[in-house]
């Protein structure tokens, strides 16, 4: 594919689109969680957009790091990456990384005024990991964990703590099914990666722990978030839920499915999958707190 060096198209690529679903997510789950006592318009927006523009920073740190480090070498398997690729120059790269997060900052600075201390320490950790994870910890196998918390709790919670002003089981409960089913994202590429990252030295828990570690991580991982949406909602409602999001469960256990078939490459096909079915967990979870509580 040719594409002119720093071109608009270029941006658009190394921004990676269609990872925005999977930072919106959370927003919206966090929102629905709150519905029943009301829906701010100005902190749900601004969440949105925060988390908008902390993926793409997280997208260009990630680019830009991994292509310092020689992660991203001519064997990688997943989709291509900007600077790999010559698309954008690190030097473009570094001043895009600069321009996002004080976009970010920007962005959150008014949530630090509607939610008070607690948003600024929040927002300021979203962004020291967000550096964090590429240089370091994903390195040290603390990917799946930083997904839990800063992929489902974190922004679950605290949508609904700007929405309500406090915070409850189950939106604790919601933020960790969020988390837990997002982090079958990152599962899917370790798992594909496993060979290159123990190249690299990227000690992600499937290099430590072996193939059928990942295997049975992505399965379970679907598992437990259907578990806990269900037990979410049983403790917003007092009684059994509507059973809507088992919708999602089938999907999973066939995408895991096609996974134990697959290697290398192929796996591609099933993170796309993977990232399809996350979304339809985050609308399925929240048409349920939306219309049936």
């Amino acid at each position: 594919m040719q594409i002119r060096t720093n071109s608009l198209k270029a941006w658009v690529l190394a921004a990676r689109p269609k990872t925005l679903t999977g930072a919106a997510s959370p927003v919206m789950i966090g929102a629905a969680v709150a519905a029943d006592e009301g829906f701010k318009v100005l902190p749900f927006i601004l969440c949105m957009l925060f988390a908008f523009a902390m993926q793409i920073d997280a997208n260009f740190i990630n680019d830009y790091f991994d292509y310092k480090k020689g992660t991203d070498r001519e064997d990688r398997l997943g989709p291509e990456r900007a600077c790999a690729q010559g698309w954008v120059t690190p030097r473009a790269m570094k001043g895009a990384i600069a321009i996002t997060t004080l976009v970010s900052c920007l962005i959150g600075l008014p949530l630090a005024f509607i939610g008070g201390l607690p948003l600024i320490t929040v927002g300021l950790a979203c962004v020291v990991f967000c550096f964090l994870y590429t240089t370091s910890l994903s390195y040290l196998g603390l990917g799946d964990l930083l997904v839990l918390v800063f992929f489902g709790i974190i922004p679950v919670g605290f949508t609904y703590y700007l929405q309500t002003g406090h915070w409850s089981v189950e939106v604790t409960l919601a933020g960790m099914a969020c988390g837990f089913v997002t982090d079958c994202l990152l599962i899917i590429n370790n798992y594909r990666d496993r060979e290159q990252d123990a190249i690299s030295g990227k000690k992600t828990l499937i290099v430590r722990y072996g193939k059928k570690f990942g295997l049975h991580s992505y399965l379970w991982c679907g598992i437990i978030a259907t578990l806990l949406a269900i037990c979410a909602m049983i403790s917003a409602e007092g009684k059994a839920p509507t059973p809507l999001i088992a919708i999602y469960l089938p999907l999973h256990i066939s995408a895991y499915c096609k996974m134990r078939r697959l290697e290398g490459r192929m796996l591609n096909s099933v993170l796309g999958i993977t990232a399809g079915n996350i979304f339809l967990f985050a609308v399925l979870l929240s048409i349920q707190f939306l219309f049936f509580r």
